[in-house]
């Protein structure tokens, strides 16, 4: 067996389903005869020895639950030789030779030092924002599409009532994928991502269009690396007179209950990693790629930009006329 003692952190911006992920580690951990703990507050908690050791009842009564039971934090230190290497210590003097990450780009950039640093390490995508390459879906991406549509049919009720048109700013700062699936499964007439670019000219002359063929309302979507929602609708209103109702979303997106295909996603990568570290993998990240699970190395993932779905973007547009 390559591992004994394993340990599992998440760190990052939180996503529903870190809870399932963390429970899906602990107890697959224990099932195969491992000692498995966890680490509180991310990497800032590797750095102050903040580890424990978990049980079944550990995680019991958290798969769903949002958030995090290991909370988060971020941590400069750690980007330093000096806290790597104290982390990695910290690891070593309680015989823990095995780490599953759960988090981003930024959490999976530790991961791939600790792992250069002998540490045997996994990542789990935890992320809504679908932003990490070689996997289909990340843990908490389903969850908040599925928050930022409700919240859409909540504010097309309203728009439609009073003949107005509404901007949606939802998160995204370098990938478009929540206001690409929210804006496809909710009838956005507009959906703006920083994957591509946009003419507001023509955004503004097709609401005026619209308007005055007797639609009742006008919802775009914009991911927040666009730019502010506030500014996009100015922009609008400058151009046709039309003034939009602006929402912002924020932190909503990551809070709540997670769906069930979220709970799924995260039991079936949390087993995924605990199996590949008993065989002796390391440096890599555990991904679902049409419907089969995958391993991709950490280096790989995080020099490598993810694939917007343009193919997604172009039915988007056709079915918002």
């Amino acid at each position: 067996m390559s591992v004994k003692k394993i340990a599992v952190l998440t760190s990052g911006g939180d996503s529903q389903g870190m809870n399932a992920a963390v429970r899906a580690v602990v107890r697959s951990g224990l099932f195969h005869g491992l000692e498995v703990f966890a680490v509180q507050r991310g990497y800032a908690g590797l750095i102050n020895d903040d580890i424990r050791e978990m049980d079944l009842r550990s995680v019991g009564d958290i798969i769903q639950r949002g958030g995090t039971i290991l909370q988060t934090a971020r941590c400069k230190e750690f980007m330093t030789p000096e806290g790597q290497q104290l982390g990695a210590d910290n690891l070593r003097k309680r015989g823990i030779d095995g780490l599953v990450v759960i988090g981003g780009d930024g959490s999976y950039q530790g991961a791939n030092k600790l792992s250069k640093l002998g540490i045997k390490t996994m990542g789990l995508p935890g992320t809504i924002d679908n932003d990490i390459p070689f996997t289909d879906l990340t843990i908490g991406f389903d969850t908040a599409v599925s928050i930022v549509v409700d919240a859409i049919n909540k504010l097309r009720d309203t728009m439609s009532s009073h003949e107005r048109s509404s901007v949606v700013e939802v998160m995204g700062r370098h990938c478009g994928d929540i206001a690409l699936y929210a804006g496809l499964a909710s009838g956005a007439e507009t959906i703006l991502v920083p994957e591509v670019p946009y003419d507001l000219d023509e955004i503004a002359q097709r609401m005026s269009d619209n308007f005055a063929q007797g639609k009742r309302h006008s919802i775009i979507i914009v991911a927040e690396g666009v730019g502010k929602g506030e500014d996009i609708a100015q922009e609008i209103t400058r151009r046709n007179g039309i003034e939009p109702r602006v929402t912002v979303l924020g932190h909503i997106q990551r809070g709540g209950t997670p769906t069930h295909n979220d709970r799924i996603l995260a039991g079936q990568l949390g087993d995924f990693a605990v199996r590949k570290l008993i065989e002796g993998e390391s440096g890599k990240s555990c991904g679902i790629i049409k419907g089969e699970l995958v391993l991709t190395d950490i280096d790989k993932v995080v020099n490598t930009k993810k694939e917007f779905n343009l193919e997604l973007y172009e039915l988007a547009k056709r079915l918002s006329q």
